[in-house]
């Protein structure tokens, strides 16, 4: 059985929760009806590890075959057997177009039919693209043909409504069964763009679902940017986003991934991808709409009213470092940054500008966002004034009151301040050109960057955007990282950070994932009621299996017995109707707290049974229960998203948990150091250090709840809906915390 939560923690909390209930020897189990290998699945029966596909013939293919190929002039697979024609060449492919009637199409010879490919080549083709608007016949052919990949521009699929998404599972469930992987259906020809090929350093791959959203991080190949792929994914009937993802982790080429996804296809594959890439250290970037999504839902918790769809994916993308994004400009300036800076060697800030207002400008908004500028000691200030005004301020932010023209003091400058140990990042704010300073400063500024392994950012402010200082200074080096706006470099910057210091602490979660059931699973899922809500009696045993605490409780069906149980309890008590129906008791009347004699104990049972009885709510009895000592009311919860399954939610809780809305959430599986940064995210997370005089309280014992919350989710997936523990009583440093009321809600 799992142990108190009460008392002082010697051992990680992590390892305390994951092998409290494991049995080393066994190799697999069923849960839910679903068996899992040990080493594959989690104990919920979800995967632990994403098969990673080898797309190197999707996108270098020897051999492309163009079903429905066209020449016809005004033929709509004209212009697209065009644009294969082009790539092919480029990318050393061979070309066979299939059509039934034509001998030959541009001049390459066609092949009646699919049937007939194996027919005339020795070796399967690699990729067919599908101009055809029913791609579903085709499937089997390509199947039989041996062909690995297929691409389908085809609409009408799950786009349209109920009928398309039907057709699109008919689609779907032909590929499963063929073995070919397919992009598409609704996709179109970006797989198959031009990419420069006279760039270097590290690239960027794109994955989209619309294939305009891309154009924009596609255009960077102008601005000096390497693009190496770009997936369009489409409705995903197959091959889907996170494919992309765990593929292009893995190319040494790729330095960044860049995402425009409307929708998930599923959760856990998603989190398995975005794993792989923090393993690797690549950055993930992605724009996901659909932010303003209510996640309305109908919950009988407190917990499924806190957490909408959107929240639980910002979550589950920040516990993998998947860096969000809400417009497309960000995308590629955040992508291109993290694609091709170095590893940062400190994590100041410095700014330094020709202007005293935009240097404070631009620092406010930097610090704002959370970086951090680091005064500049009293030595490296006195080193500047060597070069800057003694009147100017130089402590950080920098201001020069002009860079030098002239002379070679510009560079002393830059030089001195990259010095600094401190520092690791430099922000040069120009807000317009001001020839020839600004020119002099671009030069300044790129070939500072070229001698030092610190990133040096600009921001050239000029809407004009067509000075030489820009297009060919500052976009001719690739070490400066140049920005149009002050929010996209300060967001960029942030995120180059945070992406540096999430990818050297990453311990990835899946590895310690629970595999066995705890001996508590057996026990708790005795009592789930398949389609009902448990008693606030049964959902405390609940806890009680898994080792959270609760307080003493006696549930009586007699005024008598409630005294005899007040006595064995021990005054004072709370007194609380319990029922299956009851969902929040202190609406009703139906909580009595403070009753400190045998009287008010016969008066309080007859007062809630007599409330019950006109609101015509059946109980189970009348819990008598220990009164706990004062702390911090909190709330632990469960609910299951569609996309990602369980979820658990921390907050501070009590009567005003849903007016106060302060909670996070995070996806399991997630260890002791996920549990904790939850409780920083909270607004109100000064309660819990003591304030106005109030002591500690003890964190540890909370942290220690939500995993073992969390490894109920796990185990319990197949029978728990919701879990609401509210309030939670966290009570000072070292005494605990107790579950003063649970809800439970079964699948």
């Amino acid at each position: 059985m799992l142990g108190s939560t009460h008392g002082t923690f010697t051992t990680d909390l992590r390892a305390r929760v994951v092998a409290c209930g494991e049995h080393p020897g066994q190799t697999g189990t069923t849960v839910h009806g679903r068996t899992a290998a040990e080493g594959d699945h989690d104990v919920s029966g979800r995967p632990l590890h994403a098969p990673v596909p080898d797309l190197d013939r999707f996108f270098r293919p020897r051999s492309v075959a163009v079903v429905g190929a066209s020449d016809g002039e005004g033929r709509p697979n004209t212009g697209i057997t065009r644009q294969l024609v082009a790539w092919a060449e480029r990318v050393g492919a061979e070309l066979v177009p299939v059509h039934p009637t034509r001998a030959e199409v541009f001049g390459i010879p066609c092949v009646p039919s699919v049937g007939a490919l194996s027919a005339v080549r020795a070796e399967p083709v690699d990729l067919a693209v599908l101009l055809v608007a029913d791609p579903l016949p085709v499937v089997e052919e390509l199947a039989d043909a041996k062909v690995r990949f297929a691409v389908a521009f085809a609409s009408g699929f799950a786009e349209t409504g109920r009928e398309g998404a039907a057709a699109q599972e008919r689609l779907a469930d032909a590929v499963r069964r063929s073995g070919i992987r397919l992009l598409g259906p609704n996709t179109n020809l970006n797989a198959f763009e031009r990419f420069r090929d006279d760039l270097d350093g590290p690239a960027i791959a794109l994955i989209t679902q619309s294939g305009h959203q891309g154009r924009p991080v596609h255009t960077l190949q102008e601005l000096g940017v390497r693009l190496s792929h770009w997936a369009p994914t489409g409705n995903e009937a197959d091959l889907e986003t996170a494919d992309f993802i765990s593929y292009f982790a893995g190319q040494p080429e790729v330095g960044a991934i860049a995402c425009y996804v409307e929708g998930l296809k599923d959760g856990r594959s998603f989190l398995l991808a975005a794993d792989r890439a923090a393993r690797e250290g690549v950055p993930v970037v992605t724009v996901k709409v659909g932010r303003t999504e209510t996640g309305a839902r109908m919950a009988a918790s407190h917990t499924g009213k806190l957490t909408g769809a959107d929240q639980v994916v910002d979550a589950a993308m920040r516990q993998f470092g998947v860096i969000r994004v809400d417009g497309l400009d960000e995308l590629q300036d955040t992508a291109a940054l993290l694609a091709r800076a170095r590893k940062p060697v400190a994590e100041g800030v410095v700014v330094y500008s020709i202007s005293g207002g935009t240097g404070a400008h631009f620092s406010d908004l930097a610090t704002a966002a959370g970086l951090t500028l680091p005064t500049l000691s009293e030595a490296k200030q006195a080193e500047l004034h060597t070069w800057i005004p003694s009147y100017l301020g130089v402590a950080n932010p920098v201001d020069n009151g002009g860079h030098p023209v002239g002379d070679w003091r510009g560079r002393k400058i830059i030089d001195a301040i990259l010095a600094d140990p401190s520092v690791g990042v430099l922000i040069c704010p120009i807000t317009g050109p001001f020839p020839p300073m600004s020119d002099r400063l671009a030069q300044d500024l790129v070939d500072a960057a070229e001698a030092t392994d610190k990133l040096v950012c600009v921001v050239w402010g000029s809407p004009v955007g067509t000075e030489a200082a820009y297009r060919e200074t500052l976009l001719g080096s690739s070490r400066v990282a140049t920005f149009r706006t002050f929010s996209n470099c300060i967001g960029a910057v942030k995120s180059y950070l945070d992406h540096h210091r999430f990818s050297a602490g990453y311990r990835s979660p899946f590895d310690e994932a629970p595999r066995t059931p705890s001996p508590s699973f057996r026990k708790a899922r005795a009592l789930m009621l398949p389609g009902r809500q448990l008693s606030e009696h049964s959902a405390k045993q609940l806890l009680r299996a898994y080792g959270i605490r609760v307080p003493r409780e006696q549930l009586v069906t007699s005024a008598a017995a409630a005294v005899r149980a007040a006595g064995l309890v021990g005054y004072p008590v709370v007194m609380k109707a319990s029922g299956t129906q009851l969902a929040h008791k202190t609406e009703l009347g139906l909580v009595k707290v403070g009753l400190t004699s045998a009287s008010q104990v016969r008066d309080a049972y007859r007062e809630l049974t007599d409330i019950a009885r006109y609101e015509g709510i059946d109980l189970d009895g009348v819990l008598v229960c220990q009164m706990v000592g004062r702390g911090v009311e909190m709330v632990v919860g469960v609910t299951r998203d569609p996309l990602f399954g369980p979820t658990v939610t921390v907050g501070l809780g009590g009567v005003l948990v849903e007016v106060l809305n302060d909670a996070a959430v995070r996806v399991p599986p997630f260890g002791e150091h996920e549990a904790r940064a939850m409780l920083g995210e909270l607004r109100g997370r000064a309660l819990l250090e003591g304030v106005r005089g109030a002591p500690p309280a003890d964190v540890d014992a909370l942290v220690e709840v939500v995993l073992r919350v969390q490894r109920m989710a796990l185990e319990l997936d197949g029978d728990l809906a919701e879990l609401d523990i509210n309030p939670l009583m966290v009570l000072p440093r070292g005494q605990g915390a107790v579950a003063l009321d649970a809800l439970a809600v079964c699948r």
